[in-house]
């Protein structure tokens, strides 16, 4: 068995993350997001609440309309998140910075904030099939998830530019 499964990319070779390491580094991100869904989700509870209560509105409503306003709350922080960060010129979340790893496309170079949206709604896919599509980063040559697969996307370790992509992450 071998430990590490590399691939050429010009005069450089990259590593595939494997399985763990990405369990750590979502690990990482899932309690960042947390703390920010948290802190945001309770500012707009509060909002909604003091409005509720000075128009004497009803609890259901608030209750709905929590929900909803939630809802897309933590759908907008979740791609602001995931898709901005790996799109940007880090090419990483902060869970992927911590442990060193960044998302590319298949050819090594930074993937575009589109791409990345369409990675993030892959996740989903990966996640309602009983976590199957994140189970097969352990088990795929490339170390990679369905939606990574989906999205043609690779997540390698290193930093940005380690791979000698000039010009792509200025």
């Amino acid at each position: 068995m071998r430990c590490c499964v590399w691939f050429q990319r010009g005069d450089f070779l990259m590593e595939y993350a494997g399985f763990w390491i990405r369990v750590g580094a979502y690990i990482i991100d899932s309690i960042v997001v947390s703390i920010g869904a948290g802190l945001i989700g309770g500012i707009v509870g509060g909002v909604i609440g003091a409005g509720v209560a000075t128009t004497g509105g009803d609890i259901g409503a608030m209750e709905s309309s929590l929900n909803l306003t939630g809802g897309f709350i933590g759908l907008v922080i979740g791609i602001a998140y995931y898709a901005g960060l790996e799109s940007s010129s880090w090419q990483a979340t902060l869970g992927k910075k911590a442990v060193g790893i960044i998302v590319t496309d298949t050819n090594g170079n930074r993937i575009s904030f589109l791409n990345a949206i369409g990675r993030y709604f892959a996740k989903i896919l990966s996640a309602i099939i009983l976590l199957i599509g994140y189970i097969m980063v352990a088990f795929t040559e490339k170390k990679q998830g369905l939606h990574d697969m989906l999205a043609s996307t690779l997540v390698v370790k290193g930093q940005p530019g380690d791979h000698g992509a000039a010009g792509v992450f200025d």
